[in-house]
């Protein structure tokens, strides 16, 4: 039987020095996701992509559900 699993993941999202919004979520220690944008929304967006890219180089659970709300 495979189950399922929700993990939520807290989101910060904080202009930087040149006026960039960054997203960042701590996947767990020593791992995190960050997404950039001109806007808040923006930065969301880019930080929803940025798991693909962690499960490709790190390898994913049997199933894993992902939701980025803020």
């Amino acid at each position: 039987m495979v189950g399922s699993r929700t993990v939520t993941v807290p989101v910060v999202v904080e202009r930087d020095e040149n006026g960039v919004c960054c997203a960042h979520a701590q996947m767990r220690p020593g791992l995190g996701a960050h997404g950039e944008g001109d806007t808040e929304e923006a930065a969301l967006e880019d930080l929803r992509e940025a798991p693909t890219g962690l499960i490709e180089e790190f390898g994913a659970p049997r199933e894993l559900s992902i939701t980025i709300a803020a």
